[in-house]
């Protein structure tokens, strides 16, 4: 679709805020994270969105960070890396409205289809596996040193801190997530696994409310003798409302940086799951302070440029020849589903509640403020 950087299509700037309200129907489908859609399977999900969901899609609308992440979801459209780019964007402006949106379309009234396993994250042999693993061994601090997968497992200061509860093994882990003037934010959260009883290197993360997700971890290899190159390695796989079979590995070490010394053990566990060791990431673990202020603004511009500079190098060298019809495309369909939709429009409004009328009064979006907002994403256009 269109860049953040250019100009809405005039038709936008046509619409009232009672339609723009439909437009970021269309718009909020980026919230989830789901399979490239053409427009007629875009238009279903956000009429049911509309019909389902509209108190919460309101407030995501109204609210500075759900909004945003709108904004910065519509630059993963038709990305190679489209489901790594939304998944960054909702790490950047993850917030409670947010939550119970995606609550609301993808688990309540399904309004999302979900990512179907494509088996890139398969279970594990029985026989790649340890054969015993005490979860007591677990307690304390870990950091998580080395990781497959650059979205889920790479960040920075990864400091895990785990204890047994009632035959649980809970774990309170903290990261860093990357702004793009290169400050950052703290994320945290708490997990609890079960151990399966019949196999000890399998530790189960179920029971969640939100998107009901479930998480499974497979452990390659461990050693744990209290010294400095103690490690766990583990490969997991999940699954959640919005996404079957997403997955990565991660090693967990006592040590802030990997140790040298376990490498070759590592590479060998890896290898028992069809692995690569030299591809895994590692991370950064030093924890170190935001840099000034000043600094941060000075990396905005000079981001900022360079993004402007070769944008519009590749917008006049290839969109016209290879975007722009099937932009058009998209939005004269588009266009023409919001025919049908604006025909319901008295009927929509008529059946709002008075909370969600006040909701609708309190949404003063006209179109050159949609306009300046997504312009605003430009500085995270690029996440990668």
């Amino acid at each position: 679709m269109f860049s953040t950087k250019t100009n809405m299509p005039e038709v936008f700037k046509q619409w009232s805020p009672k339609l723009l309200l439909k437009v970021a129907g269309v718009l909020a489908c980026a919230l989830l994270v789901i399979p490239s859609a053409d427009a007629v399977d875009a238009l279903k999900t956000c009429s049911c969105l509309l019909k389902e969901c509209r108190v919460e899609l309101a407030k995501c609308i109204a609210n500075p960070l759900c909004a945003a992440n709108v904004a910065c979801l519509q630059t993963c459209n038709n990305r190679p890396d489209e489901t790594e780019c939304q998944i960054k964007c909702g790490d950047l402006f993850e917030n409670k409205v947010v939550d119970e949106f995606n609550e609301c379309a993808v688990s309540r009234k399904k309004c999302v289809p979900q990512k179907s396993d494509v088996g890139e994250f398969p279970v594990p042999d029985p026989g790649a596996l340890v054969k015993s693993f005490k979860i007591t061994d677990f307690s304390g601090k870990w950091f998580i040193t080395a990781g497959l997968n650059p979205t889920f497992d790479a960040f920075d200061c990864q400091l895990h801190e785990f204890h047994t509860e009632s035959n649980k093994l809970v774990g309170n882990i903290s990261w860093r997530i990357r702004t793009p003037d290169s400050g950052f934010f703290t994320r945290s959260a708490v997990q609890k696994f079960v151990q399966d009883p019949n196999q000890p290197g399998v530790l189960y993360n179920h029971d969640n409310e939100y998107l009901h997700y479930q998480d499974d971890w497979y452990i390659l290899s461990s050693k744990i003798e209290n010294k400095p190159d103690d490690y766990v390695f583990v490969y997991y796989r999940g699954r959640n409302d919005a996404w079957d079979g997403y997955g990565g590995a991660v090693v967990y070490t006592r040590s802030s940086v990997l140790p040298e010394s376990i490498v070759p053990e590592l590479e060998k566990a890896s290898k028992s799951v069809g692995r690569d060791f030299s591809t895994f990431i590692r991370t950064d673990n030093t924890c170190g302070p935001e840099p000034p202020l000043v600094e941060r603004l000075e990396k905005t511009v000079e981001e900022g440029e360079k993004t402007i500079i070769k944008e519009v190098e590749e917008i006049e060298g290839e969109v016209e020849e290879k975007v722009g019809k099937a932009e058009m495309t998209f939005f004269q369909r588009l266009a023409e589903g919001f025919k049908e939709l604006q025909q319901g429009e008295e009927n929509f409004l008529r059946g709002l509640s008075e909370e969600e009328m006040e909701l609708l009064s309190a949404l003063k979006m006209e179109a050159i403020e949609v306009e300046k907002l997504f312009g605003g994403t430009l500085p995270i256009r690029k996440l990668r």
